[in-house]
């Protein structure tokens, strides 16, 4: 249950982590694949069916984008629902929440960057490195991190994973794949291949093909979210959904499509850009972690009024600050128990950002990236991600 007991910005739309969500989505599919009479609604699997699933995870693909850019395409046709993203609306929180099952509250990363002093302050948990730093070595460093295990470890159907081959066997990647079989891949040809290699390899058990693709989401960052670039992937994508529903055409496959986040676009000249040796960063005890779109912020010890101060006179309309206890009891980032060091992740204050504004601040040895379309925040382009289900 919800309990916001503060402002929040303009056109936000709420997570659902019900059946209207992305959490409800994952955690009946963890349901169907570890208990053996289980069924699964999204997928149109009775309790108990052997059946197979593929679930098609198309990085950055909002409902908003694919109801109006994506009208007359195959996969607006088979659009079922629409389905709220998890909070921060971002890569790290939602394909982790579709890889184990849980929360953002439960698995911890709320966000690209977050707060760990264990491992050396503000780190990038897909990547495994600090933030501006080296690459994260600790002992024991993966089940410390990352302590919820992933819906396929006790799975009682087969499962494989289709990865992109430059992150199929990361530490994250293998850490949350275990119990599953890898399948990398290189290209969208070659992605659309090995589901139908995997998916001659399941004929006959049945089991889930879970198979994923960021190129949609990189265009929209670099290009903007309705930009040529990001057009011209989605028509790509959407011919490969063609060309699967056709090549799948007997075999009685649940061919389910979603996304981890949808986009904005946001202009520079609505970034709140930190300066280094500036007043406010002179406040915070740490750079800032969560999302751009949604920034989680540590002040220092005896700099609060100040901070608030600040935020209070150059924010508004620009953001909503919230503080830290009222953000993590509002249950923004989902049900479950907690995981043990969400408090020191989400931090002091939260700065939920309004329509079209962002924040940044910098970190010596980070590589800057300037990011036309954006997500993290809680507008409805951004939380909004389309179902897509065919039976073959």
């Amino acid at each position: 249950m919800l309990d916001i007991r503060f402002a929040l910005p303009v056109d936000t739309v709420l997570p659902d982590y019900d059946a209207g969500g992305l959490h409800g989505l994952a955690a009946s599919l963890r349901q169907w694949l570890q208990a053996p009479g289980a069924g699964w609604a999204a997928g149109e699997v009775e309790p108990g069916e052997r059946a197979l699933v593929i679930l098609l995870v198309i990085d950055g693909l909002g409902d908003h984008f694919l109801r109006t850019m994506g009208v007359g395409s195959a996969l607006e046709a088979a659009r079922k629902a629409t389905l709220t993203s998890v909070c921060p609306s971002t890569t790290a929180s939602a394909v982790t929440t579709l890889m184990t099952g849980v929360a953002p509250a439960v698995h911890g990363l709320n966000g690209w960057f977050i707060h760990d002093r264990r491992f050396g302050g503000v780190i990038a948990p897909l990547p495994l490195m600090q933030r501006g730093g080296p690459p994260l070595e600790a002992f024991r460093l993966l089940p410390r991190l990352f302590p919820v295990a992933p819906m396929f470890h006790h799975a009682c159907r087969p499962v494989n994973l289709v990865s992109p081959a430059d992150i199929a066997f990361s530490r994250f990647s293998l850490h949350h794949a275990r119990g599953a079989h890898i399948e990398p891949y290189q290209g969208l040809e070659d992605f659309g291949a090995a589901i139908l290699a995997m998916a001659d390899a399941l004929g006959r058990s049945g089991g889930l093909i879970h198979a994923y693709y960021p190129v949609f989401d990189a265009l929209s960052h670099v290009h903007g979210s309705r930009s040529a670039e990001a057009v011209a992937c989605f028509s790509r994508v959407d011919e490969l959904f063609r060309r699967l529903q056709l090549a799948l055409v007997g075999r009685d496959a649940r061919l389910v499509v979603t996304a981890d986040h949808g986009f904005t676009d946001a202009s520079p000249e609505r970034c709140i850009d930190l300066a280094p040796d500036g007043e406010v960063v002179r406040m915070l005890a740490a750079p800032l972690f969560g999302e751009r779109r949604l920034a989680f912020c540590r002040v220092r010890e005896g700099a609060t009024r100040e901070f608030e101060a600040w935020a209070q006179e150059h924010l508004a309309g620009k953001a909503v600050l919230v503080s830290g206890e009222a953000f993590l009891g509002s249950g923004l980032l989902g049900p479950g128990a907690l995981h043990p060091r969400l408090a020191e992740r989400v931090g002091t204050h939260a700065l939920l950002m309004e329509p079209g504004w962002t924040i940044v601040d910098h970190v010596e040895g980070e590589i800057a990236h300037e990011m036309i379309g954006v997500h993290g925040g809680l507008s409805a382009d951004e939380m909004r991600v389309p179902l897509v289900m065919a039976r073959t």
